[in-house]
């Protein structure tokens, strides 16, 4: 099979991480999270690893060294990545696919999940330390931030619109058929 790298975009708990999950068990594949470069140095600054540090970490790390210095960093690993089914996991606003679209097999997939299926995702899950405790408002709020107003822009930019407000196999079966695209 062909390389191909997947770029995931969907809002918070859209299902992007299920999706990736279900690449590298089915297809051997890897992961790449533009979340993961945030944490290390999170850990670094010895600071936790919560959402509202990360979105200020992102903004003032692109604020300084460029609006494109994430998606430098993520196409560097994924062009280094001999796997040939690659995620990227996160992509957030255009400028982070800048350097993935000129990679030939490069795609991107928007994942779409309503919000209260996305509310009740990030509750059961709890991958930041805030989200078992977050209410439905606080969830709202999130979605206001400057990363995840330009999310909703990446539909436009997508290869393939994925529906995620059904079961997870309903899911796999849409990814499992982009995939197959380019067996």
């Amino acid at each position: 099979m062909p390389k191909i790298i997947l770029g995931l975009a969907a809002e918070l708990a859209g299902g992007k991480g299920t999706v990736a999950k279900h690449i590298i068990e089915k297809y051997d594949g890897s992961a790449h999270r533009f979340s993961t470069m945030l944490r290390d140095v999170l850990d670094r600054l010895y600071l936790d690893q919560n959402r509202e540090n990360m979105q200020k970490l992102s903004t003032i790390t692109r604020k300084a060294y460029g609006e494109d210095t994430l998606a430098k960093v993520i196409s560097e690993d994924v062009k280094k990545d001999d796997h040939e089914v690659i995620v990227v996991d996160g992509v957030r606003r255009s400028a982070d696919i800048k350097y993935l679209k000129e990679l030939p097999e490069f795609k991107l997939i928007y994942i779409e999940a309503d919000i209260e299926k996305r509310f009740e995702r990030i509750k059961e899950r709890g991958e930041n330390p805030d989200d078992k405790s977050k209410t439905f408002e606080d969830f709202k709020k999130d979605h206001e931030g400057e990363a995840d107003i330009r999310i909703r822009d990446l539909k436009k930019h997508a290869d393939y619109i994925i529906d995620n407000n059904k079961d997870i196999n309903y899911l796999h079966s849409q990814i499992d058929d982009v995939v197959s695209k380019y067996k």
